[in-house]
């Protein structure tokens, strides 16, 4: 008897690899709308008012022969290797950024074919359902498909699978084919703000980007070459003595001194989570220090970057060169906000110990409570003891609207005004203790950062602070 287990137990596996076949073959079979109307149409051959057994003979007739024509549609459908898809996306993608990825659908069937194109665009690329796209393949032809994609969350992105739904020659059965395509798009930092002040600057339109142009005086600068006056020149410059020697008036020429060093501190706690329009406020931090990473990599200093929260999530030693921003956009990427309170403290003792000389130390973060204000306020006073310390604190406008008062407002619109004017009272006497400290203050909306950053540099350069 026991002889026979294996044996049965062989045949039971068997069986039920069978019937999951056959069951996957008829259940990729959808029958469609059509065909339950011409169902429902021969079904109403019951109230002819005819003879029992002929209304009877031409109802199922009928019926056999919707379901005939049903068979014969199915029978007509492409084979599971007649149809390929092929998908393109872009291997990376900018925060911020549109792009198109793009399907290529062929088909080796010798007819033409009609189809339901369904795909799920993730969330972190601007997707919210699933999107269906009707389309025509000719025989022995391709067609394409593209979808517009955004990049809304940093991080990688996986791309699943995608659906064709087939449809036959009578529209009566359709059939569901899966293509299992493996793909990701990262999320990256954008460099679409670096490259739009690069064509401004080329184009001389920084001034549209909201980028002053700053006069840069002597004092700041370092000595570059001699050439003969011209009238014009500020006579402060003439070189007596070189004039003497060659018998002409001789102008000293300077240039704005290079090979400094910026440091860009970035706070990923829990107030850079808030979002600003369609992204948070860190979004927009990352792409601000972007472009003064590059504004300061073309004017030949050197860039770093300290990424922190609760702990140090980052650093970027200050270098030059192409090297330093891809150094500076790659740890960007792993990092993001986190509902955690910044340590300060951490921080800037951290920086204490990585840059001992003198550097600009622009710290983008903002102050709302008490409590860390004043970790703030001490922190920045003690980095500006050594440094040149720029305190960037981004301005929320939703807080701010809530100060308005409202024309009709009710009591809790009252105790919400209140809550926020004194959050914004306590925020006012932060920035302004700052200021008393020696600490360059900016207080502008996460929109208007790149520019007022870029103007801060350039100011400090042009008077030569460091």
């Amino acid at each position: 008897m026991t002889s026979w287990l294996p044996f049965c137990s062989a045949c039971r596996r068997r069986s039920e690899r069978v019937i999951r076949r056959v069951l996957t073959f008829v259940t990729q079979f959808v029958p469609t709308r059509k065909l339950a109307l011409w169902l429902a149409g021969a079904a109403v051959v019951w109230l002819i008012p005819v003879p029992a057994p002929w209304s009877l003979i031409l109802s199922a007739s009928l019926v056999i022969a919707v379901f005939a024509a049903g068979l014969w549609d199915a029978l007509q459908l492409p084979t599971a290797d007649a149809i390929r898809v092929e998908r393109r996306a872009p291997a990376q993608l900018g925060s911020g950024d549109d792009d198109l990825m793009t399907y290529t659908i062929s088909s080796t069937w010798p007819r033409d074919v009609r189809a339901a194109f369904a795909e799920r665009v993730p969330s972190s690329l601007g997707g919210s359902a699933v999107c269906t796209t009707p389309l025509a393949v000719a025989a022995l032809a391709s067609t394409q498909v593209s979808t517009p994609i955004r990049g809304v969350r940093r991080g990688p992105a996986a791309l699943g699978a995608v659906a064709l739904r087939v449809h036959g020659p009578l529209g009566l059965i359709d059939v569901v084919r899966d293509v299992d395509l493996a793909d990701q798009v990262d999320v990256v930092p954008s460099l679409s703000q670096v490259r739009k002040f690069r064509l401004l600057a080329v184009q001389h339109r920084l001034r549209d980007a909201g980028v002053r142009q700053v006069r840069r005086r002597g004092g700041g600068m370092s000595f570059d070459a001699l050439r003969e006056y011209v009238p014009g020149d500020d006579p402060r410059h003439i070189d007596w003595k070189a004039s003497g020697r060659r018998g002409t008036a001789q102008v000293r020429q300077y240039t704005v001194e290079q090979g400094q060093t910026v440091i860009l501190a970035l706070d990923s706690g829990r107030l850079m989570t808030q979002m600003a329009g369609d992204r948070s406020r860190f979004e927009f931090a990352i792409n601000s220090c972007l472009v003064l990473a590059d504004v300061a990599l073309q004017g030949r200093d050197k860039i770093g970057l300290l990424v922190f929260d609760d702990e140090i999530r980052g650093w970027v030693p200050p270098s030059s060169g192409t090297a330093a921003i891809r150094a500076i956009r790659s740890t960007l990427a792993g990092c993001d906000a986190r509902l955690v309170e910044p340590d300060y403290a951490l921080a800037f003792r951290t920086l204490a110990q990585r840059q001992r000389s003198r550097a600009l130390v622009i710290c983008l973060s903002d102050v709302i409570d008490v409590r860390a204000s004043r970790a703030v306020v001490t922190q920045t006073r003690h980095a500006a003891l050594r440094h040149i310390a720029v305190f960037l604190a981004l301005r929320n406008d939703s807080l701010v609207a809530a100060a308005q008062p409202a024309a009709r407002g009710d009591e809790r619109d009252a105790w919400r005004g209140a809550a926020a004017e004194s959050l914004l009272d306590a925020r006012a006497e932060a920035l302004l203790r700052m200021k008393r400290a020696g600490v360059q203050v900016l207080d502008v909306p996460p929109q208007a950062m790149s520019a007022a950053l870029v103007n801060r540099y350039l100011s400090i350069k042009a008077r030569g602070e460091l």
